[in-house]
């Protein structure tokens, strides 16, 4: 009996220690969201979303425009890579292979390098090796390699997570492998592997370290992808570095969230859509 008093009250102590971390979690991000918002908010007006930028409206639409042109590009490269990659680890490859390993081991690694290594290495090879300087392509192919690892292990993990024996009832319907990833894996693993995608985005738009070794900080409208410019958040950071336009890094701010949660929202549609979730 007092086996069972003590393995109910460590229940309830483990439920109250993990709806507290919730909470508390939620409260965090809460107050973050809450204190952009209120600190931005006030300082949001037409003058920013001027075309072409000056001292005096500190436009951001060249910085939304490039950094939308970043994350697109990024993607196009680094997800098919990334997920077909994903795809040869758990479907193609044999269980236990030293390939495996050996590709996990420099996922895992390149993935905990710091974004200013990436931004040195971009800088040294792409800008200066290559002769691309400091660009829209240039900082594209570093984001690409930085998040290629993200893509891969969320990948894998999201196929790994579904059940073997969907696949051995595919194989004993008489389905082939191709048609086994696409009709039962893929629709089971889509969330998992949108996940991956959305933390890449999320880490794109975040991104400043070595998108300003690689992309630059002009104010210029981008005209192709040779030319030079800032991101979102590259344009909060000197900003707010310069000192002058503090209130007006804080708006950008709330832009930036609202792009990051209309490209999550149009993330989920699209796994929705592809899986036929309704």
């Amino acid at each position: 009996m007092d086996n069972f008093n003590n393995k109910d009250m460590g229940s309830k102590i483990f439920y109250f220690i993990s709806r507290f971390a919730t909470l508390f979690t939620f409260a965090v991000l809460l107050f973050i969201v809450g204190y952009i918002l209120f600190k931005g908010i006030g300082y949001l007006n037409l003058d920013m979303f001027a075309w072409n930028y000056s001292t005096d409206n500190v436009s951001m639409t060249p910085a939304i425009i490039t950094t939308l042109i970043i994350i697109g590009i990024s993607l196009l490269i680094s997800a098919p890579i990334g997920i077909f990659t994903g795809f040869y680890l758990v479907e193609y490859a044999k269980r236990g292979s030293k390939l495996v390993d050996l590709i996990r081991l420099s996922a895992e690694t390149l993935s905990a390098i710091p974004s200013i290594v990436y931004g040195l290495f971009g800088m040294l090879f792409f800008v200066t090796f290559l002769g691309l300087d400091f660009s829209i392509l240039s900082g594209v192919l570093t984001v690409s390699i930085m998040i290629l690892p993200l893509i891969i292990r969320s990948t894998e993990e999201a196929l790994l997570s579904v059940n073997d024996s969907l696949r051995f009832g595919s194989f004993a319907l008489g389905s082939g492998k191709l048609r086994t990833i696409f009709k039962v894996v893929l629709p089971t693993a889509m969330p998992g592997i949108v996940s991956g995608i959305i933390l890449s985005i999320g880490r794109i738009i975040g991104e400043t370290a070595a998108l300003i070794y690689t992309l630059g900080t002009t104010t210029n409208m981008p005209k192709s992808i040779f030319s030079s410019g800032r991101t979102l958040s590259l344009h909060m950071y000197v900003l707010s570095n310069e000192g002058f336009h503090v209130n007006e890094a804080y708006a950008t701010g709330v832009i930036l969230l609202v792009i990051v949660i209309i490209l999550n929202q149009i993330s989920v549609w699209l796994s929705n859509k592809l899986t036929g979730v309704k």
